[in-house]
Formats: structure tokens, sequence, C-alpha cells
């Protein structure tokens, strides 16, 4: 897991410093988005199908192949002179697909490997994994881009996945899902549209994923902190680089948090209650007149995300058959993801209209409101007991 994160941030900060450094155009780097939204989409659902009908741990490491092979020919051609914005998009795309592809498969083998009285404690120390990642990823790139260049950047980062892609095929568990072996005799296309069938017919999942939604979109500020830094603090780069380092840590120590909770057995209340603390907690945000005190509450806004990820992921565990899982936490990745790139233009647009503070308090509203229409209309996450 953290391998394959901190491959991730080494790519996305790679390919957007060599755009930004070659064409100097915002509008060249902000493409990034449009090609990994279009690429991420299609190869989700077809990573989660293929992870419930072929061994999990040869699709990863065949997926983290893929990430190595691109990145290492993007270091070779950058250090050869023979790099072209059309060549990293093509790798942008590239990596982005194979990262889609993977992450069905790896969240869907945790429960066959890790026993289910302790799949909260797995599922909060991979949170936590991803999040010292964001914080170690970026440091590294710093490190390296400085000292030795991007094609260096680039280098590393295909070795580590070329790591990344033996480690899967050392995991002793089965890597092929369990039951419904007739679902083998139909195509890729009807095993997509059962998943979707089947989450959208689940008591608890299109709720929870309703929920994240609701909130992701009134709220996301991770792709647009210069701008919150700048409105609500006055701040440039280094009000920036503070409120992200303080969220990722916020974010670690939520992950532990949710240790403490092994023994709740109402986990559905567990992340209303957590998604509550998130939209007041929101307000605070919204009204930090300092620094410090935006530090602090964006650290607070980290770990009650961690929380509700760590109980949502577990959720997805324990009500899932494991010839689903594959295909249902590609739906949740796809829900997060397109939320989070939907609530990045919300946020942004109304920051521009009204401000970040006004935003955030916003958010904060939004946020209240459709975990309290959540829990009063949908009984049985209110009542899922594990």
């Amino acid at each position: 897991m953290i391998t394959a994160s901190v491959v991730v941030w080494l790519r996305i900060l790679g390919t957007a410093q060599w755009l930004l450094d070659e064409t100097g155009s915002a509008v060249l780097v902000g493409l990034i988005g449009v090609v990994q939204l279009v690429v991420q989409i299609p190869a989700l659902l077809w990573g989660g199908t293929l992870a419930d009908r072929i061994d999990r741990k040869r699709l990863m490491a065949l997926a983290n192949a893929m990430t190595s092979v691109t990145l290492l020919t993007l270091g070779f051609l950058n250090w050869h002179g023979l790099l072209s914005p059309v060549m990293v998009y093509a790798g942008i795309a590239l990596t982005a697909a194979s990262q889609m592809l993977a992450n069905p498969a790896r969240s869907a083998l945790v429960p066959v490997v890790v026993p289910q009285r302790d799949l909260l404690v797995a599922v909060s120390t991979d949170t936590a994994s991803a999040n010292a990642a964001a914080i170690a990823g970026p440091l590294l790139f710093a490190a390296v881009t400085v000292s030795a260049g991007l094609s260096a950047t680039f280098l590393l980062a295909g070795a580590i996945s070329a790591l990344s892609t033996l480690l899967p095929l050392l995991i002793r568990a089965k890597g092929i899902a369990t039951g419904h072996a007739e679902e083998a005799a139909t195509s890729t296309v009807q095993q997509t549209v059962a998943g979707l069938r089947y989450v959208s017919r689940h008591p608890i999942l299109p709720g929870l994923f309703l929920l994240d939604a609701g909130i992701t979109v009134a709220s996301f500020y991770r792709e647009i902190l210069p701008v919150l830094a700048l409105g609500l603090f006055a701040g440039g780069a280094s009000a920036t680089g503070m409120l992200g380092a303080a969220n990722s840590t916020g974010a670690i120590a939520g992950s532990f948090l949710a240790l403490l909770f092994v023994g709740y057995r109402a986990k559905g209340m567990l992340v209303l209650y957590a998604s509550f603390a998130y939209g007041f907690i929101l307000f605070g945000f919204g009204l930090a007149n300092t620094l410090w005190l935006g530090m602090l509450m964006i650290a607070a806004l980290g770990a009650a995300d961690s929380v509700t990820v760590a109980v949502r992921q577990t959720t997805v565990m324990l009500t899932t058959p494991d010839h689903m899982r594959g295909r249902a936490f590609a739906l949740m990745i796809l829900a997060a993801q397109t939320a989070n790139n939907i609530g990045t233009i919300w946020v942004g647009a109304w920051a521009g209209a009204i401000g970040a503070a006004n935003t955030m308090l916003l958010g904060g509203v939004i946020s209240v409101v459709a975990t309290a229409l959540i829990w009063w209309f949908w009984r049985p996450i209110r009542e899922f007991r594990s």
C-alpha cells in the first residue's frame, strides 16, 4: 500500500512539474484532471469486475507492472530529451488506469487476508498508510527532483512500482473470489451490470455512498488549498503547505482514533456521528481567523474524514459477499472520485462568488443537513451492527 501510494504521488507531481516546466501553461497542467477522469471511470468499472473474475493478486501485479514500465519509459525518454506533452498525457492515462485496475482488487483481498474481527484495525492502518504516503511522497519528490532532476524522479517511481509488482504475489491467501461459480460463464459486461444491480439494491451501501458524495461535493478542499489559504488567511505557498501537512497529520491521527471503536457494534451510527462532526468542524474552519487555528480545524477535518473512510470500507467488506467485493469497491471508489472532481469545481466556484470563509460555512450547513437526512430516511444505516 505505502509503495503504491508513494508512486502515485511521484507520478502526479512529476508529470505536473514536467508540463509546467516545459510548457509554462497552467491550462495544460489542468488537463491532467480531465485525462484522469476520462480514463478512471471505465478502468474502475472494468477493474472491479476483473477483481471478481480473475486472480486478484495477479491483477494487482499486472497493474503495478504496467505502471512501472510506463514510468520507466517516461524517465528514459526525458533523460534522452525525447519526451513530449503527448507522451506525458499518454503516461498519465496509462498509470491512472493501472491504479484504478489495482484498487478494487487490493480492497477486496483485505477480508480474505484479515480475520473479520480485525477488519476495522486493518482498514484504519491502511488509511493511515495512505496518509503517511501523502506526506512522504511529496517530500521524496522534492528531494529527488531538486538534487537529480525529473528523469531520476520518473525512474525512481518506476523502480518502486516494480517492487510493488512482486509484493502481491507473496500474499499466501487465495486470490480468486469464492462463490457463484456460474458467473464465470457470463461476459464481463454482464458481470459489471450484475454488480451495479447488486449495489443499487443493497440496504446500506447506496446510503453510505450518497452521504459521502453529498458531504464531499459541498466541501472538497484538498485540490484548491491555495485558494482557501489565500481567502481565509491571506497566505501563499507556505500557508498552503502548512494546511496540507496539518490535514494529512490529522488524517493519520483519525485512522488510529478509529481503532478505539473496534468494539463499537453500531458502525452505521459511527459513520453518522463522524459525518456530523465533520460538518460542525467545517464551521470552525470557516470562522478561523488565524493560520494556526485553521491548521487545527483542518487537522480535525482530516481526522473525522478518516474515521468515516475506515468504517465505510469496513462496512463494504462485512456486508458484501466475496464474489461481489471487487465491483462494490469499484463503485465506492467511483462515487468518491466523481464527488472529489465535482467538489473541486463547486468549492472553487463558490469561493470566487461568496468568499472562502462563507463557502466553508455553506459546506458545513450542507454536510450537517445531508447527514441528518441520511440518518432520518436510511434506517438500515442506523440499525447496522457488526
